[in-house]
């Protein structure tokens, strides 16, 4: 897709997103128990997140026929093709039950197995944050980048926590304690679309977590890399997308952070 095209895709998409950034906003605090359901340990969905994802379809099909979906709550088929629309309609579901105001929609386009473009919408402040391939990264009109911090000392970090799969907790801790010690903080906020977000623009310095799906970070990977940052999986190759590890972070203290992570996921390691 030609450069042009591509912007103008992502404004559309831009708006589309924001409608249902509207919805959502809309049904903040109405959510009772009875309309709640436990996906799996740890994992909950209600009515806001299949009809906000069935919307997004809706809207983002009529932009790109041609494309398929991967979404996160199934309200139609996932599959593989040329061009394929990533979608999390409400990224924080725990925090928007909780009426905690930090809770995003995440989309990102592919072509051809390539991200090209993504949004990341804060619903509770209406902060759109949006890139597109060779276009740069945005927040709500204004160009954003990445931060030169390049130590532990000057950094504030965000990471998220397992829900499920506990088996790497004790690296995880391990390197949660050296950034605990070495850092000015770490946040831990419940969202990672805007984790990610937040490090394209400035307010995290870097960014770690694992056990994550294709949806809960396509959309903010992009926006990072067009930020000036870096995205990469543990091992610090490209496999983030889908093995389920991402760091993140501006292009100066990423080789801190991935040497400390791998140090303890991956010790055997040259």
């Amino acid at each position: 897709m030609q450069n042009r095209q591509l912007e103008k895709l992502c404004l559309l998409a831009r708006r589309a997103v924001a409608q249902t950034g509207t919805f959502i906003r809309q049904q903040a605090g109405k959510v009772g128990a009875e309309a709640i359901e436990t996906k799996s340990h740890n994992s909950l969905v209600s009515y806001v997140d299949k009809t906000a994802e069935a919307q997004l379809v809706e809207k983002l099909g009529q932009l790109l026929p041609e494309a398929v979906f991967i979404t996160e709550e199934d309200t139609v088929e996932n599959q593989d093709g040329t061009y394929q629309w990533i979608i999390d309609p409400l990224d924080g579901t725990t925090n928007f039950l909780h009426q905690l105001p930090f809770y995003s929609i995440s989309v990102a386009l592919r072509e051809k197995g390539e991200t090209i473009l993504g949004i990341v919408y804060e619903v509770t402040r209406e902060e759109c944050f949006y890139a597109w391939k060779d276009g740069g990264a945005y927040l709500n009109d204004e160009r954003i980048s990445t931060t030169s911090c390049a130590t532990f000392g000057d950094s504030l970090i965000a990471t998220g926590f397992p829900y499920y799969d506990y088996e790497k907790v004790t690296p995880y801790l391990e390197v949660f304690k050296t950034l605990m010690h070495g850092t000015r903080g770490i946040r831990r906020f419940g969202s990672a679309a805007l984790d990610l977000a937040y490090v394209a623009c400035g307010r995290f310095d870097a960014y770690f977590e694992y056990s994550l799906n294709a949806w809960d970070i396509a959309g903010g990977a992009i926006i990072v890399q067009e930020a000036g940052g870096r995205v990469c999986d543990f091992e610090g190759g490209d496999n983030y997308l889908f093995g389920g590890e991402i760091i993140a972070g501006g292009t100066q203290l990423m080789p801190a952070m991935e040497q400390l992570i791998q140090q303890h996921f991956y010790p055997s390691q040259p």
